[in-house]
């Protein structure tokens, strides 16, 4: 099991601040769904391969809940047809689903933080077919998307700063499970 200090990845990650839950959650998530679509268009052009490698649970539904928001979305990562939507709280009938503060995810997903420790740190929470959850964790893992470049790489040098900026800004918050499980 890697460290933090040798594998230089952080072990917790930081949680939003809660007044930024209370402010978003009024807030519409139709605005939301064509960004999910791009953003997986743009996933898709980036990593071809990517929902290929999730095998036999390239048709499952995953459930990505993260907690510090007041929302969590729904993935479909179909090869050919991927779906993404936001959702106010997850439906039943998904195949799995994963809990955790968004800095946790994005980090896992990223491969700046250790999804391992995170997961036996309780700072992630897996339910339903854990197989699933680790293909999809892997595929994602294997790809190395930046979601910070995805995000706001369309606004050119000033995207990639920004994104720098907030990856700086999130480092600085206060870490979801206070000190590290070991």
């Amino acid at each position: 099991m890697p460290d933090s200090e040798t594998s230089g990845l952080r072990v917790m990650p930081p949680r939003l601040p809660s007044w930024l839950s209370r402010v978003v959650a009024p807030l519409p998530l139709a605005p939301l769904q064509p960004v999910l679509a791009r953003m997986l268009a743009r996933i898709g052009r980036a990593h071809p391969d990517l929902y290929d490698r999730l095998g036999d649970h390239a048709e499952k539904r995953f459930g990505i809940d993260p907690t510090d928001l007041p929302f969590a979305f729904v993935l479909e990562p179909r090869p050919g047809r991927p779906l993404a939507r936001a959702v106010r709280a997850l439906p039943g009938g998904l195949d799995a689903s994963i809990r955790g503060p968004l800095a946790g995810l994005v980090g896992m997903a990223e491969g700046t933080l250790d999804g391992d420790a995170l997961f036996f740190s309780r700072v992630l929470w897996v339910e339903g077919d854990v197989a699933a959850a680790l293909a999809l964790r892997n595929a994602i893992d294997d790809a190395r998307i930046d979601f910070g470049k995805l995000l706001l790489g369309g606004f050119g040098p000033l995207g990639a700063r920004l994104a720098d900026a907030v990856r700086e800004r999130m480092r600085a918050l206060p870490a979801a499970g206070g000190s590290s499980w070991n």
